[in-house]
C-alpha cells in the first residue's frame, strides 16, 4: 500500500496549482518585462505578509522562464512536481511516526540546490524555488549564499520570504529585491471563494476571513478554519462588557476542544488590532496595554499556563486602557 503523504501543505491550491496570481498585475509585468529584454538577474527575493501569493508568483515565474517552447507543458510538467529544470527548495519531512516537517531547510538540501544548478540543462534555463528563505538554517543559508554570490549562467534563484529582516545581508544585498504586499478585499475574495475546497463555505464565516485576513488569501484560509479566528471575531461584536460576557469568551479557550494554535491565532488577531488602534489614535495606554498582553501570552505558552486567563487578563488590559483615553 502507498504511503499517504503526511505534508500538510500538499493540498489541491498549494501555489503550484494556482491558474493564475491575482493582485500582483505591477510585479508580473516587472518580472516579464525583465526576462523579454534579457535582463534578468539571477537572484530574486520576494518579500511581503505571509499567504499573499508570493509562492505563487514564483511558481509562473519559473513556468515563464522554463515554458518558452511550451508553456502548458511547463506548467503541467511543474503542477506534477516533474520539470527536469525545476528545484524546489523546502523543508522536508522527518523520519518519524507520524512524519512531520523538519524545523528548517537542512544544509544537505541546499547543497543539492548546488549540485542542481551544476547540472545542464534540458531547456537552456535551471530555475530554484526556496519557499521559504526564513526557514534556511544557519549552514544552509551560509550554502545558498555561495550560489547567489557566483552563480552558473542561464540560472534563475526565485527566494520566497516572508521576514527578510532574517535573511543575510549579504545574502539580501545580491538579489533584486520585489517588495509584495497584501491585496485588496475583493481579490481576496475571489481567491478564496474559488479554492477547490471540500465543503461549499458559508457567507458569514467567508466574510469574516476576508475582513481579518489583512489582504492575504493564506491568512483567510487559516481563519476560515480557526475557532480562534471566530472568537475574535465575537469580540469586536460585544459592545457590553461584564462578568458573563468576558467568562464566555474567554471560556472557549478551555477544554479539551481548545487547541493552542487557536490561542495563538486569536492572541495574534488581537494584539494586531490593538496595535492598530493605539498607531491610529497615538494612545500610549494602549500601547503599553499591547506590549503587556504580547509578554503575558509569552509567558502562557512558554510555561503553559491557563489560557483562559490570560484572555480574560487581555480583555482588561484592553478595556482599561481605552476607558483611559
Amino acid at each position: 500500500m502507498a504511503e499517504v503523504s503526511e505534508d500538510s501543505r500538499e493540498v489541491p491550491w498549494h501555489p503550484r496549482f494556482a491558474p493564475k496570481v491575482i493582485g500582483h498585475e505591477a510585479a508580473e509585468a516587472h518580472f516579464a518585462q525583465a526576462f523579454a529584454a534579457g535582463k534578468l538577474h539571477h537572484a530574486w527575493l520576494m518579500t511581503g505578509p505571509k499567504g499573499i501569493g508570493k509562492a505563487s508568483l514564483a511558481y509562473k515565474f519559473a513556468g515563464q522562464v522554463l515554458g518558452q517552447k511550451n508553456l502548458a507543458q511547463s506548467e503541467r510538467w511543474i503542477a506534477a512536481r516533474a520539470h527536469p529544470d525545476l528545484f524546489v527548495l523546502e523543508r522536508q519531512l522527518n523520519d518519524s511516526k507520524p512524519r512531520k516537517l523538519k524545523a528548517e531547510i537542512s544544509v544537505e538540501n541546499a547543497r543539492g540546490l548546488s549540485e542542481f544548478f551544476s547540472h545542464t540543462s534540458s531547456g537552456g534555463w535551471r530555475v530554484g524555488i526556496v519557499d521559504a528563505a526564513d526557514d534556511l538554517s544557519g549552514e544552509s543559508a551560509n550554502a545558498l549564499l555561495k550560489l547567489v554570490e557566483e552563480p552558473p549562467p542561464n540560472c534563475l534563484l526565485l527566494l520566497v520570504c516572508h521576514n527578510p529582516g532574517r535573511l543575510l545581508r549579504t545574502m539580501k544585498s545580491r538579489c533584486t529585491r520585489l517588495v509584495l504586499k497584501g491585496i485588496a478585499r475583493p481579490q481576496v475574495l475571489q481567491v478564496v471563494a474559488n479554492l477547490p475546497l471540500e465543503k461549499p463555505l458559508e457567507h458569514e464565516a467567508l466574510d469574516m476571513a476576508v475582513r481579518l485576513s489583512a489582504g492575504s488569501p493564506g491568512r483567510a484560509l487559516q481563519l476560515l478554519s480557526s475557532d480562534g479566528a471566530k472568537a475574535f471575531d465575537a469580540y469586536l461584536k460585544i459592545t457590553k462588557w461584564n462578568s458573563s460576557a468576558i467568562a464566555g469568551l474567554s471560556g472557549r479557550f478551555g477544554g479539551r476542544a481548545a487547541t493552542i494554535d487557536d490561542f495563538n491565532l486569536f492572541a495574534d488577531l488581537l494584539l494586531n488590532w490593538v496595535g492598530e488602534q493605539a498607531a491610529a489614535k497615538a494612545h500610549a495606554k494602549l500601547a503599553e496595554a499591547h506590549a503587556k498582553i504580547a509578554e503575558n501570552i509569552r509567558l502562557t505558552n512558554a510555561f503553559n499556563l491557563d489560557r483562559r486567563q490570560a484572555v480574560i487578563a487581555a480583555i482588561s488590559l484592553v478595556n482599561d486602557a481605552l476607558k483611559a483615553a
